[in-house]
């Protein structure tokens, strides 16, 4: 995965859902370093949502048929969107896409698409132009180089993720007791499609114990200590609710007692299921919305009762320690806050340029598709990165809005589409 699972995910969605991620229960010994106390946006509260009125979506146009490809972007349906000069804002969001855009494109010329919307060489024109455009006119490079499609019935759902900032030290130390482990080296990844053609696309995980495969420790039994003395310790985290958010997210930076920043990001899952603790709150009526707000404020007022409840959640989630100018994306490259959306590449061409228009204003314009997460599957179905910091984390955490959604194509693409 990425950015959430090599790491992300959205957080109200993945607490709610299925996807991969595990936790380190409260309980652990030794005061937390104290933090200064903040309230609202600055302590990570879900920022109050600017309304706006999105674009309605298209007519819908049937699948072509015969379907070919199901479960692509063809077997929803695929119509050619608006003229998109006066849909495209000039500013920030723009500025930032473009600079996204340029990033993906050496990823995008030699990507095999999924979405089966674009060849590889569709893309030369647009990059070769990206790599001298001003930024000053960010807008007129997309009104240029894309045109509009919009798949299946363009209804698009939006959610939110970040880079959380939580304390850590690379040692174990008084009020640093969470352990954040690598991925253990008996962790074996198994394609079944090299043993079968009917499980192709089908992978497991487990270890190998004598002469069988089995599953690898789930979360309890690794919270208990079945990892310890192995020498697997990446780092220690101070709060292990804080730990569970970051671990959600699949990466995170921590916040050394020296100051400095020790950047982490998703280095593989321990094969087990994943249960969305959120969803489970909030149908035993332990929580009422089933934000992060709301799950974290419950796991810090019953820690004992948040503990079992998150045993609850076999999934566990293994870091490394990353280099770079940021978290990487399921392309490869940098996720670019404000600018970068998950996608599900069977709809969508990662790299590709998403242009939303939603009930919510602050995810409104220009984003490029360079990420994935296991929640977001479908057309339609965008997951916002917003960087890291409590900004971040406020609109993160509160991120639902809904609209439509056109993803713009080079150039002449559509045209083929239509030929096929």
């Amino acid at each position: 995965m990425t950015l959430r699972q090599s790491g992300g995910v959205l957080l109200t969605a993945l607490l709610l859902s299925a996807c991969a991620g595990g936790v380190i229960p409260p309980g652990t010994s030794g005061p937390a370093p104290s933090r200064p106390v903040q309230s609202g946006a600055a302590s990570g509260g879900a920022v109050r949502p600017v309304p706006a009125t999105p674009r309605p979506p298209l007519p819908a146009t049937p699948p072509a048929s015969p379907v070919t490809a199901v479960g692509t972007a063809a077997s929803v349906g695929v119509a050619l969107g608006p003229a998109i000069a006066d849909l495209i804002p000039s500013g920030e969001r723009s500025r930032k896409a473009l600079q996204a855009f340029r990033i993906s494109c050496p990823s995008l010329m030699r990507r095999t698409d999924q979405s089966g919307l674009t060849r590889g060489s569709d893309w030369n024109n647009a990059c070769a132009a990206a790599s001298s455009w001003p930024e000053t006119s960010a807008s007129e490079f997309f009104s240029r180089y894309f045109e509009a499609v919009q798949v299946g019935d363009g209804t698009a759902f939006v959610t939110g993720y970040y880079e959380p900032e939580i304390a850590g030290s690379r040692t174990r130390q008084a009020g640093y007791d969470v352990p954040i482990y690598r991925r253990p080296p008996d962790l074996i990844d198994v394609n079944l499609g090299l043993f079968s053609d009917s499980l192709k696309g089908k992978t497991i995980r487990g270890k190998v114990q004598g002469s069988n495969f089995v599953p690898f420790d789930e979360r309890a039994q690794i919270v208990s200590g079945s990892l310890a003395g192995r020498g697997l310790e990446l780092a220690w985290a101070a709060d292990p609710v804080e730990f569970f958010f970051l671990q959600v997210q699949g990466s995170g930076r921590l916040l050394l007692p020296n100051g400095d920043v020790m950047r982490i990001g998703y280095d593989g899952q321990n094969g087990r299921d994943y249960v969305g603790i959120g969803k489970l709150m909030k149908d035993r009526g332990l929580i009422q919305a089933g934000s992060m707000q709301d799950i974290m404020q419950y796991l810090r007022a019953h820690p004992a009762e948040g503990a079992a409840i998150m045993d609850e959640n076999k999934s566990f989630v293994f870091f490394r320690e990353l280099t770079g100018s940021g978290p990487l994306g399921a392309m490869g490259v940098p996720v670019t806050a404000e600018a970068s959306v998950a996608a599900d590449p069977k709809y969508v061409p990662l790299g590709a340029p998403v242009l939303l228009s939603l009930d919510r204003a602050e995810p409104n314009g220009i984003w490029i598709a360079q990420d994935t997460g296991g929640a977001i599957k479908g057309a339609n179905r965008f997951d916002s990165f917003w960087g890291a910091g409590s900004r971040a984390r406020g609109i993160a955490g509160g991120m639902s809005a809904r609209g439509s959604a056109l993803i713009l194509l080079p150039v002449g693409s559509a045209a083929r589409l239509a030929r096929q």
